[in-house]
């Protein structure tokens, strides 16, 4: 049996836990929920019973060149210990945006080799479309010890590794981006448009507006992204402007069952570097 086979029958939750489910496990010891929100008022307004607060920005290195990259592991650990994560924890991660936040903190905990975490399909508006109670009552973390590794590298992929790659016919960039950004008609960054011969969908597609933001009907999706040619015997990269949106299709894709890596440098680092090749539409 192999290790991820194991570790998956081993976890509380699936990767993708809908409202009514995660309501049924609140009072288990081994969980640990987390909102991620954009806006911070958000969690004081109404947040799932029993979550703790997390602050998006503690997810990004923060400066130097490529301020969207992954903390350092000492960071990591100072993290994490404060929010109490264990060995044993299974992590259910939400926000109030439709899962970008919420998905960087799963990809982190995906790079540290925690296998152990899902996503609250929806986030709060999925709660709330549910009906289900809420607390505006804060929750204080239990903190912890834990020492953060990056035990799973090949969740992240480098600017280095995708300029290896743009010739592999087995490889692919999913940019996650608007079409403007992608086309190269809008954005903050020395050079505008997007990686040679990544294909674009929005991360915004790949959410159900008619449905609380929860993810699209997964059969839509697998074919919309094969008619964009991204399949799952490929290795996919997404990235984004500071891989946030595109955490959440990282998230998207590995739910499908694809191989997915994410890029942190996203286009803040490739568009404003000069040894990057751009295309624009």
């Amino acid at each position: 049996m192999s290790t991820e086979s194991q570790s998956s029958e081993s976890n509380l939750l699936p990767l993708i836990v809908e409202s009514e489910q995660l309501q049924e496990h609140l009072d288990d010891p081994q969980l640990l929920i987390i909102d991620v929100p954009v806006n911070g008022d958000s969690y004081r307004q109404g947040h799932v019973p029993g979550a703790i607060f997390l602050d998006f920005r503690y997810l990004m290195r923060g400066e130097g060149p490529v301020p969207s990259d992954v903390p350092s592991v000492e960071a990591l650990s100072r993290l994490f210990s404060a929010l109490g994560l264990t060995r044993d924890t299974h992590v259910v991660a939400y926000d109030d945006e439709g899962g970008g936040w919420a998905a960087r903190l799963l990809w982190t905990l995906d790079l540290i080799g925690h296998t152990r975490y899902s996503y609250l399909n929806g986030g709060i508006h999925a709660w709330r479309d549910a009906g289900l109670e809420e607390s505006t009552e804060p929750t204080a973390p239990t903190p912890s010890e834990y020492h953060a590794e990056f035990l799973n590298p090949q969740a992240l992929i480098t600017c280095d590794e995708i300029k290896e790659k743009l010739d592999d016919r087995q490889f692919a960039v999913w940019d996650a981006r608007s079409k403007d950004e992608y086309d190269g008609l809008r954005g903050n960054n020395k050079h505008l448009g997007h990686i040679p011969g990544a294909v674009n969908m929005d991360w915004l597609h790949a959410m159900d507006r008619n449905r609380a933001l929860r993810i699209r009907d997964y059969a839509e999706l697998i074919t919309e992204l094969g008619a964009l040619g991204l399949t799952p015997d490929m290795e996919i990269a997404t990235h984004c402007q500071s891989h946030h949106r595109s955490s959440f299709t990282w998230l998207v894709g590995k739910a499908l069952g694809f191989n997915m890596r994410g890029y942190a440098g996203s286009w803040g680092e490739w568009g404003n570097r000069d040894d990057t090749p751009i295309e624009k539409q």
